[in-house]
């Protein structure tokens, strides 16, 4: 039984999300920003341009994992 002073439990869940998404939303704007030189720059290099695929892949993948996994439950 929660306390009465405490929100419920789907609260809590959607309170854990938008905390989670802002803590870490500096830290991957900070990421992709170091790796924009790269993505400059790649391109240009022989097979630079399938390395710039990967490194925009794994951003994607990491982010799609976060906001899946901060997901309160139903």
């Amino acid at each position: 039984m929660l306390p009465p002073w405490l929100p419920s439990p789907r609260t809590l869940g959607a309170l854990q999300r938008v905390l989670l998404v802002a803590l870490l939303t500096p830290a991957v704007l900070i990421a992709l920003t170091a790796a924009v030189p790269a993505l400059i720059l790649l391109p240009f290099l022989p097979g630079g341009t399938d390395r710039a695929i990967k490194l925009l892949t794994a951003h994607t993948r990491y982010l799609c994992t976060l906001l899946t996994n901060s997901r309160p439950a139903p």
